[in-house]
C-alpha cells in the first residue's frame, strides 16, 4: 500500500503546530456550548473539543499539534480557519503552513529586483525603498537615506528592517511607539516569511535575530499575523523633529518576495 507524503517540511509542521496552539488557547469554551467541564490546566478549547467542532479525530489533531508528519487537507484547513475566526493574512498563512494552495493566495515567484523597478524608486521624491524576503534593503532613494539616517547609512551595508528594528538603540528613539510598531512588523513579517519558511536562510536569519534580541523572541512567539498594509509611520526625525507619513506598500506581481514601500507626508494628525 502506498502512502501521499505531505508537502509541507519539517519547520512547517513545526510552525502549523505552535499557531493551532496559539490559536486554541484563544478560543471561549464557553462560545461553543461547552460547561466547566471541571478544572481546565490551560486556557481555551480542549484538543477533544476542537477536533469535536472540526469532526476530526482527536488523535489526529493532537499528531497535528505535535508538529508529525501528517498532512492536512484543504477542507480540514478550512474548517480551522473558519473556527478560528482567521483573517485573510492569518488564512493564508495557515495554508502555507500546511503546503497546501489557498484560494486566497499566489505562488511566489523567483527573487530579483528589476532594473526599471530601482529606477522607479530614484524617481520617487519621497523615501522610497524597496525589501526583499528579510526586510534586507536592496534599492532605496536619496529621500529615504536623508530620513533614516540611523539605518541606510552611506558606504556601509545595511542590516534588515528587522535588525535595526530590534539591535540598533536608535531605532526605539527614532520611531515613534515603538512597542506597538515593533510587534506590528514581525506580525508582517511572519505572514510575509510564511511562503520561504523552510529556506535555510530564512531559518538561519531567523535563529540569529532570535537569539540576539530578547523582544523579538518574546514577539514571535507571539503568533501575531497581519499584512503589511501601510498606514501613518511617524518618526522623531534628529534634524527635523517630529515627521508624519502615510505609508504605501506595494508588492510586484511577477516577484512576490520583493516589496516596495513609499512614504507620503501626512496632514498632522
Amino acid at each position: 500500500m502506498t502512502t501521499t507524503r505531505p508537502s509541507a517540511s519539517p519547520a512547517r509542521h513545526a510552525a502549523l503546530a505552535e499557531f493551532l496552539k496559539a490559536r486554541r488557547a484563544q478560543m471561549a469554551p464557553a462560545d461553543f456550548g461547552f460547561g466547566p467541564g471541571g478544572r481546565r490546566r490551560t486556557p481555551g478549547l480542549r484538543r477533544e473539543e476542537l477536533a469535536q467542532l472540526c469532526d476530526i479525530s482527536a488523535t489526529w489533531y493532537t499528531w497535528i499539534e505535535q508538529g508529525r508528519d501528517v498532512a492536512v487537507s484543504g477542507a480540514v484547513l478550512l474548517r480551522f480557519a473558519q473556527l478560528f475566526r482567521l483573517t485573510a493574512a492569518e488564512r493564508a498563512y495557515l495554508f502555507k503552513l500546511a503546503g497546501k494552495q489557498d484560494a486566497l493566495t499566489g505562488v511566489p515567484e523567483p527573487a530579483g529586483i528589476p532594473d526599471a523597478l530601482r529606477a522607479a524608486v530614484k524617481a520617487v521624491s519621497t523615501p522610497a525603498y524597496v525589501l526583499d524576503r528579510h526586510y534586507e534593503p536592496l534599492a532605496w532613494n536619496s529621500a529615504a537615506a536623508r530620513h533614516f539616517s540611523s539605518w541606510l547609512k552611506p558606504r556601509v551595508r545595511p542590516p534588515t528592517l528587522l535588525e535595526y528594528m530590534f539591535l540598533d538603540p536608535a531605532a526605539r528613539d527614532f520611531v515613534v511607539e515603538w512597542p506597538l510598531r515593533a510587534r506590528r512588523m514581525v506580525a508582517e513579517f511572519r505572514a510575509d516569511a510564511s511562503d520561504f519558511l523552510e529556506a535555510a536562510d530564512v531559518q538561519a536569519r531567523l535563529a540569529q535575530l532570535d537569539e540576539r534580541s530578547p523582544e523579538f523572541h518574546r514577539l514571535w512567539r507571539l503568533q501575531d499575523v497581519a499584512e503589511r498594509e501601510g498606514g501613518v509611520r511617524e518618526f522623531n526625525h534628529p534634524k527635523q523633529g517630529r515627521t508624519r507619513y502615510e505609508q504605501v506598500n506595494l508588492r510586484l506581481a511577477l516577484h512576490r518576495d520583493i516589496k516596495l514601500v513609499i512614504l507620503v507626508p501626512a496632514a498632522p494628525g
